[in-house]
């Protein structure tokens, strides 16, 4: 979903047609708005139904994808949006004209910081999954290994260093 064209209205979605699009239940993004990783719901008379702009919808989809993608905890992901909305206010800040170019660097500065502190935690997590993968091709190693030392029992030709020491290359 994108932004409307100028001109056109924004769309308004009930919570469970928000779910639907995003691939989530009502649930969770009431549960995401308790933590405060969604902004919470304005106030609205009693009976009226809450409503999501399109802004919102956006917000809880870059949500969803971020902790898929990088399987980080909900505290993570806390710190991760706060740095990205915290970036979002610098770039704000630095679009005004009226910024000098001391307070530019200055916001240039909390930026680089912010970005700082997001590569921090991907790095983190790609780290633990370097190290899974690791893992893995070693376990994957010992099981072929295992393989080919049941195949060579079953071709009575174990242990499989016998046959590189006669040259044979049945296997």
């Amino acid at each position: 979903m994108s932004a409307p064209a100028p001109g056109e209205p924004e769309q308004s979605l009930r919570i469970g047609d928000v779910a639907r699009l995003v691939g989530t239940t009502p649930r969770t993004i009431r549960y995401y708005e308790e933590i405060g990783l969604l902004p919470e719901a304005p106030m609205r008379p009693s009976g009226r139904h809450r409503v999501y702009s399109d802004a919102e919808v956006e917000r809880l989809r870059e949500v969803m994808r971020l902790k898929d993608l990088l399987g980080v905890s909900l505290e993570e992901l806390k710190t991760l949006l706060a740095a990205e909305d915290a970036r979002a206010e610098v770039r704000a800040q630095l679009r005004r004209e009226d910024v000098d170019s001391e307070r530019r660097r200055e916001l240039l500065g909390e930026a680089l910081g912010h970005i700082d502190r997001q590569l921090a935690l991907v790095r983190r997590r790609a780290g633990e999954l370097a190290r899974l993968e690791g893992e893995l091709s070693d376990t994957r190693k010992r099981v072929r290994r295992k393989m080919r030392e049941l195949d060579a029992q079953a071709d009575a030709t174990f242990p499989p260093s016998q046959l590189e020491a006669t040259g044979d290359k049945r296997r």
